[in-house]
C-alpha cells in the first residue's frame, strides 16, 4: 500500500467497498482494476492545496476525506466530504488541472488511486465511466449546496448532527475517533460551540463522547436532532447513484 508519500505495502482493503468502483461494468472494471494503487491515508493528510495540480484521482474504501475552503485570515469550513461512496479529486475530469479546494483526511483508512492520465483517457470514452462520474459530480455539487445553506440557517447542534450521520454512513461504524476542535475546524464554527453542542447530545444519551471519540449510542434520535439537510444529501446520493455489484461478483485474477 502506498502512503501520501508514495511507500508500497500490501493492501488490506477491498476496491469494491468504494461504491463507484462496485458501480463499474465488467469491462472498465478489468481495465481499471491493474491500474488501482492502494494508499494508506493518516488522519490529518493534506492530500492537495487549493491551486495545486492533482496526479491521481482517489477512491475512499475506508477513509473520509473533508474538502475545504480556506479564507485569507486563516478560517476554513467544511464544503463537501467524500469516503466510500465517491471520488477525491473530480475537478481533474472535470477539465481542470488543479484543485479549487483543500482536500484533508478526516478520517484515516484506505482508498485506491488512478493516475490522473488514466482519469482522462477513460472519461474521454463518453461511454458508461462517463456518465458514472458525471451522476457522481451531480450529487457532489448537491451536497455542497445543501451543507453551504446549512451553515447558514441551522444550529450548531443541528450541523453536528448531520456530520456524524454522515460520518457513520461513510465509515460504516458508530465510532468516530475526531476531536471537537476538528470538527469546529471542518464545521467553521467556534469549538465552544461544538463543546455545547456535544454536551447536549451526550445528556440526552444520543452521543458519547471522550476526548478524541465519539461514539453514537441512538442513531434514530440522532437523525431527529438533525435537520433536514442529511436527508436531502442522502437522497441524492441514492438517486444517482445506486448501488453496484457486490464485491464477490468480480471475484478472481
Amino acid at each position: 500500500m502506498a502512503s501520501a508519500s508514495g511507500s508500497v505495502a500490501p493492501s488490506t482493503s477491498d476496491p469494491l467497498r468504494n461504491h463507484l468502483l462496485a458501480a463499474l461494468p465488467a469491462e472498465e472494471w478489468q481495465r481499471w482494476r491493474p491500474q488501482l494503487q492502494a494508499v494508506d491515508l493518516r488522519l490529518g493528510d493534506v492530500m492537495v492545496e487549493s491551486g495545486q495540480a492533482w496526479s491521481h484521482v482517489y477512491f475512499p474504501t475506508t477513509a473520509v476525506v473533508s474538502l475545504l475552503r480556506q479564507m485569507e485570515d486563516g478560517a476554513s469550513a467544511e464544503i463537501a466530504g467524500c469516503g466510500c461512496e465517491g471520488v477525491v479529486g473530480v475537478s481533474l475530469f472535470m477539465g481542470g488541472e488543479s484543485a479549487t479546494s483543500r482536500a484533508v483526511v478526516q478520517v484515516a483508512g484506505q482508498a485506491f488511486r488512478l493516475p490522473a492520465s488514466v482519469v482522462r483517457a477513460e472519461f474521454g470514452r463518453s461511454g458508461p465511466v462517463l456518465q458514472l462520474l458525471l451522476r457522481y459530480t451531480q450529487a457532489l455539487i448537491a451536497q455542497m449546496a445543501q451543507m453551504a445553506a446549512c451553515n447558514r440557517h441551522h444550529a450548531v447542534e443541528q450541523q453536528l448532527c448531520r456530520w456524524l450521520l454522515l460520518g457513520m454512513d461513510r465509515t460504516g461504524r458508530c465510532e468516530l475517533l475526531v476531536t471537537q476542535e476538528r470538527i469546529a475546524h471542518f464545521l467553521g464554527v467556534r469549538r465552544e460551540g461544538v463543546t455545547a453542542a456535544a454536551l447536549s447530545l451526550q445528556r440526552g444519551g444520543v452521543i458519547r463522547y471522550t476526548r478524541g471519540h465519539i461514539t453514537v449510542l441512538d442513531r434514530p434520535r440522532l437523525l431527529a436532532h438533525s435537520c433536514e439537510c442529511y436527508g436531502v444529501i442522502r437522497r441524492e446520493y441514492d438517486r444517482l447513484l445506486p448501488p453496484g455489484p457486490v464485491a464477490g461478483d468480480r471475484a478472481g485474477p
